[in-house]
């Protein structure tokens, strides 16, 4: 592989905490990068911005969807910028590109009682996935951060739950008492009922799993069964939709994005921003409720009065 890329990938690795499939699809497009300029008698240092553009013309025609142009993109303006800071290059050739623009797609959430629903039918029938639901929605933590929980991430007189995320960023997110009481009874279930597992390191362990512990999948066909059980429809209910739950309900309530962003492990809040698709109902209910000109306001009231 080309040393520029190497070093790239080393510094994104150890610097930005990147994660494996990050980093894999970086290198994937560095490698696309390298051959196209290869082609043109050219190499990732010499390339000036009209060459770049000619790369992203080609990615355009070779049928690459807009989500993925948009991360090529993104990979070629982080390798520029740190060859700039490394002083491989004087000027930066990635400045002043932009890429496709983004379709803006709002993310899929339940409702509040469609989450009630699905975490008491759970209570009653099944000890695991139960304890699994209350966790996800007081957390909103991403499904691979849940099912790989280590037996000690969960300490009772904390009230809260210690999760390593992307890139090995460690995280502490609140329990309220449902998932502090859920994750009790879990644990003594698992230490009585599963004697097998005692010596697991997981707190979901699994004797199916190579990894030793519940893995996504399972986890998802679970909740898809359990959706059908209830008379939801199986394809609006995903573990990430849980994760959207969270964080829509919570801005419904007045959270501010600077919480929920760290709650959820986002390293930028325009990544958060995405769950203010929620405030027009809210702002609506707000005048509704308290505007002075509003029929359910003050001026009701006056009316009422006189």
């Amino acid at each position: 592989m080309n040393n520029q890329i190497d070093a790239f990938l080393e510094m994104m690795q150890a610097q930005r905490g990147a994660g494996q499939n990050t980093l894999s699809a970086y290198r994937r497009d560095m490698y696309l990068l390298d051959e196209y300029l290869k082609s043109r008698h050219l190499d990732l240092l010499n390339a000036q911005e009209e060459d770049l553009k000619g790369f992203l013309k080609f990615l355009m025609n070779t049928g690459d969807s807009v989500r993925t142009r948009a991360r090529r993109l993104s990979c070629l303006h982080e390798f520029y910028r740190f060859a700039y800071s490394e002083g491989w290059i004087k000027v930066n050739p990635s400045d002043y590109l932009q890429g496709p623009k983004m379709p803006q797609t709002l993310p899929k959430y339940l409702t509040e009682e469609e989450v009630i629903q699905l975490i008491q039918y759970a209570r009653l029938n099944d000890e695991r996935l139960y304890v699994l639901l209350e966790v996800l929605y007081a957390t909103g933590m991403r499904v691979s951060e849940l099912v790989g929980l280590p037996l000690g991430a969960y300490v009772r007189d904390e009230h809260h739950l210690l999760i390593m995320g992307k890139g090995g960023r460690e995280r502490i997110v609140p329990l309220n008492d449902y998932a502090m009481d859920a994750l009790d009874k879990w644990k003594a279930f698992r230490e009585n009922d599963l004697p097998h597992n005692r010596k697991s390191k997981w707190l979901f362990p699994s004797n199916k799993s190579r990894l030793g512990h519940l893995t996504r999948d399972a986890f998802f066909k679970e909740l898809k069964k359990l959706a059908l059980t209830v008379g939801l429809n199986p394809d609006k209910v995903s573990p990430h939709v849980f994760r959207h739950s969270f964080a829509s309900h919570l801005v419904a309530h007045d959270a501010d994005l600077r919480s929920v962003q760290q709650m959820l492990g986002h390293s930028d809040i325009t990544t958060t921003q995405i769950y203010t698709h929620i405030l027009p109902d809210r702002l609506k209910k707000i005048v509704e409720k308290s505007h002075p000109l509003s029929y359910n306001g003050a001026r009701k009231k006056d009316e009422n009065s006189g």
